[in-house]
């Protein structure tokens, strides 16, 4: 219990909460399994918590942006609220791979309502699971590093009684034409709808593109093979398990690049995509 200094305004508190939180970080949800090389557990410690803002750090502001951070994290306001799902090589003891976990078991502030109006979607009944901030170190961009972090996530739908999981999908681009391309592929294979009225806050809009996004449904077939090095590997299993994307992307100018809020009712979850990952 802190004691509240009358002189103390409501920001420092804020602050002095937000450290508290920080320094005593505990997962909500306690998760922790071992495969033959690997751990993939919730962070339980201010230790983890920091390595996996680290590595968000090293991979979102400095190998994407060439920047970097006084303090080397990469963190929001909405991590302390947040579990973290990180997966940790044992043979080195370095942490690979992190997913933030917002359950609205705990909290219902969401990263996602910063970038779009989704007031259907947090009506939705049952339990929501929000999935953000995914990344993996450069020399673990596998097949297998994916199938642990489904591995996971399926654990801790599971432990959280999760109903739906959502989250902003992220593409690295901000070229228009490549945008069009994007969303007319997602609207040819079935990806993409317009249900929920989801769409981007103001300062997220792409001005003028979105318009012409819409008024030219019968735009020529894209090639999956064109979008093959365009869509990341995590979208593409989210689209595999039976996700689709949500309206008009929204533009992240902070990390150069679109986002689409995708939604994945876990009762239409595909088994196969949660897999057991190979043994390394």
């Amino acid at each position: 219990m802190i004691a509240l200094n009358p002189k103390i305004n409501m920001v420092a508190m804020l602050s002095i909460l937000t450290r508290k939180r920080m320094k005593n970080f505990r997962a909500h949800i306690p998760i922790m399994i071992e495969k033959k090389n690997f751990v993939v557990k919730t962070a339980n410690t201010r230790e983890e918590l920091y390595a996996a803002l680290k590595l968000r750090h090293d991979v979102f502001l400095f190998e994407l942006l060439k920047k970097r951070k006084r303090s080397g994290l990469d963190k929001d306001k909405f991590d302390q609220l947040c579990d973290h799902l990180i997966i940790v090589d044992k043979r080195n003891n370095m942490l690979i791979g992190t997913y933030r976990l917002q359950s609205s078991r705990f909290k219902q502030k969401w990263y996602t309502a910063t970038e779009f109006h989704m007031k259907q979607i947090n009506r939705l009944p049952g339990t929501k699971l929000e999935l953000g901030r995914a990344c993996v170190h450069p020399d673990y961009r596998n097949g297998i590093t994916i199938a642990l972090l489904w591995e996971g996530i399926s654990a801790y739908i599971k432990a959280s009684g999760a109903n739906y999981l959502f989250g902003c999908s992220s593409i690295k681009t901000t070229d228009r034409k490549q945008i069009h391309n994007i969303y007319h592929y997602l609207l040819q294979n079935g990806h993409l709808s317009n249900e929920h009225h989801v769409r981007p806050r103001t300062r997220f809009k792409i001005r003028g593109t979105i318009r012409q996004l819409q008024s030219n449904p019968d735009s020529t077939l894209i090639n999956a093979a064109q979008m093959k090095d365009i869509i990341p590997s995590l979208l593409a299993s989210y689209l595999k398990a039976g996700a689709k994307v949500y309206g008009s992307p929204a533009l992240d100018k902070n990390f150069k690049c679109i986002d689409f809020l995708t939604l994945l009712d876990v009762s239409h979850l595909q088994e196969k995509v949660l897999r057991k990952p190979r043994e390394n």
